[in-house]
């Protein structure tokens, strides 16, 4: 094993140490309230069409969060961070000249897109489609963004775009309104946490 390699590992196991402490001091809830049923997202909507094998119920229904083992962790920030470095942030407006459209990013896209490919990633991995859920916030400057949250035994983590650091979803700054059903990928439900504001354009199912 070289330097730089035994140097990652002990700070991967170092960061799996801390998102276990993070969960135990945090006050919130380690896991999301989910209150109900809600409005898919237009762009999640119109992903669905093109993609309706990703958007059926799954077979085995919630499977429970995932345990969360230092090995899935070391994957979970893996895939998180290459992720963020390999595809560049654009609106959908600059690269497809619509206000918003969900697709897989070869090397651009936006907050909906990162999403996408780190589920799918994670997936490929071994992590159970349930525990795997695209999640629409709040911003404090007001405005909508896209996060994927991993539900696991130790609490509900967000991988975001915007930072390559996964933190329990009570530590960020960010207002959660909904998110995937853990049952259904194609089915959307609410999140109890502070405002009840659209931040992304939705439908009426």
């Amino acid at each position: 094993m070289t330097a730089k390699n035994a140097w990652k590992n002990a700070f991967l196991a170092l960061t799996f140490l801390g998102a276990a402490t993070s969960q135990a001091a945090a006050s919130p809830p380690p896991n999301m309230a989910i209150s109900g049923k809600a409005n898919p997202p237009i762009g999640h909507y119109e992903f669905c069409k093109t993609h309706m094998d990703e958007c059926k119920p799954l077979p085995g229904g919630d499977a429970g969060p995932a345990i969360l083992s230092q090995n899935t962790w070391k994957t979970i920030l893996r895939v998180n961070f290459d992720v963020n470095s390999s595809i560049q942030p654009v609106t959908d407006k600059e690269l497809y000249g619509v206000d918003e459209y969900w697709a897989y990013p070869t090397t651009a896209g936006d907050c909906e897109d990162f999403v996408l490919l780190k589920r799918k990633l994670l997936m490929q991995e071994g992590i159970s489609a349930s525990d795997l859920l695209i999640t629409v916030v709040l911003q404090p400057n007001g405005e909508g963004h896209a996060v994927l949250t991993v539900r696991t035994d130790r609490g509900d983590f967000v991988l975001d775009n915007m930072r390559n650091k996964v933190m329990l979803w009570s530590e960020t700054e960010y207002t959660y309104l909904k998110r995937q059903s853990a049952a259904d990928p194609g089915r959307w439900v609410k999140i109890q946490d502070g405002r009840n504001t659209t931040a992304v354009g939705s439908v009426s199912q």
